[in-house]
């Protein structure tokens, strides 16, 4: 429920505080179930992997890291962010690449500088009962253009935080990227009338640039 209170976040006991879309927030604890899918078990084998490489690399390569770290930011949380341990920065590069299918490394790679994105926005189409869902492209995504999507929610909601990766953006074909087949892969044909919600940016040698929110409502049957 919504409370009167100082800016929060945790728990403490069996209560949660957290800020939410229209102020701060106090709920019951609750343990989120762990279904073990495919898709939870990989991204744990991940992180373990990614630290098992770190307590084997040599002291200067840690150094390495830890220096690098000084100039990235965690998550702003309450309106505070801090640079990330040496092993943060480590893992958060490892853990993308390794997601990705990419090598892992064991120096700090440059941070780039990410192009433009191509997508601009979701198109949601309903010809005959089949649904088609495109991202308006300005020039080709490219292969470091990453898709995520929520399942379909009800068109009242106006805020998704809840994205799954897609897959990588295939190629624009006269300024739109078809992503029908990388969502319903995940999430099923969604029904007329739901609200889709997709996120997209770049990913380069581990590093991601800002992510952009789209969303479209699925039209009634032409």
């Amino acid at each position: 429920m919504k409370i009167l209170d100082i800016p929060q976040s945790g728990k403490r006991g069996l209560n949660v505080s957290q800020a939410g879309q229209f102020g701060q927030i106090s709920r019951t604890l609750a343990i989120p179930a762990n279904p073990r899918t495919s898709a939870q078990m990989t991204v744990r084998d991940n992180l373990s992997r990614v630290a098992a490489k770190w307590r084997v690399l040599t002291e200067p390569q840690r150094v390495e890291w830890m220096e690098a770290a000084t100039a990235v930011k965690s998550t702003s949380r309450l309106g505070q962010s801090g640079a990330l341990s040496g092993f943060q920065l480590f893992a958060k590069i490892n853990c993308t690449l390794a997601q990705f299918g990419q090598d892992q490394v064991d120096t700090p790679p440059l941070r780039p500088q990410f192009a433009d994105l191509a997508p601009q926005s979701l198109v949601i189409t309903n010809t005959g009962g089949v649904v088609a869902l495109k991202l308006t492209c300005l020039g080709d995504p490219g292969e470091n253009t990453i898709v995520r999507g929520s399942k379909p929610l009800s068109q009242g909601i106006g805020v998704c935080k809840d994205f799954r990766i897609l897959g990588p953006c295939p190629a624009a074909v006269a300024g739109s990227a078809d992503i029908t087949s990388l969502y319903t892969a995940r999430y099923g044909v969604p029904k007329a009338g739901t609200k889709v919600y997709v996120q997209v940016n770049q990913v380069v040698d581990g590093w991601e640039s800002l992510t952009r929110t789209y969303s479209a409502i699925v039209p009634a049957g032409a």
